[in-house]
């Protein structure tokens, strides 16, 4: 299973919907892009300025983050050359219709690389250049 970055920050800091994406998560095998690992951090530290978690939080999730890819049980593609092509194939595909950011067209290119199915993402751009594309989706948190 294929996780955004938004998703993955789901698992490791409570928000409202953090129990049902554990849920879908739990004894699956995750993956995700390289991208993840500052967009991850990035999003902690926004949350600590947010005021919506306290230091000590931030730092034993970004460690729990990096101990489960440290120990693999999340996998981070690493960029390359054919990514970055995928990514601008994608962004012309979804062109006009679906008005994808970069990091977006970065994730969905690296799902496509993986073939790690279904995609959870809660984005809606993202979820719209998916099923354009006809990529398999989890479904959302009712």
């Amino acid at each position: 299973m294929y996780l955004d970055s938004a998703v993955l920050v789901k698992l490791f800091v409570r928000e409202p919907d953090s129990e049902f994406f554990g849920n879908m998560t739990d004894g699956e095998a995750i993956s995700s892009s390289v991208i993840a690992y500052t967009e991850v951090w990035s999003a902690f530290l926004a949350k600590e300025r947010a005021a919506a978690i306290m230091p000590e939080q931030r730092r034993r999730a970004w460690a729990a983050f990096q101990h489960n890819v440290d120990e693999e049980l999340i996998e981070l593609l690493a960029l390359s050359t054919a990514i970055f092509k995928r990514a601008n194939r994608i962004l012309e595909q979804c062109h006009p219709q679906v008005p994808l950011r970069s990091l977006d067209a970065l994730h969905l290119a690296s799902c496509d690389q993986l073939q790690d199915w279904p995609l959870c993402t809660t984005d809606n751009r993202m979820r719209a250049a998916a099923a354009a594309l006809h990529f398999p989706l989890t479904r959302l948190a009712s």
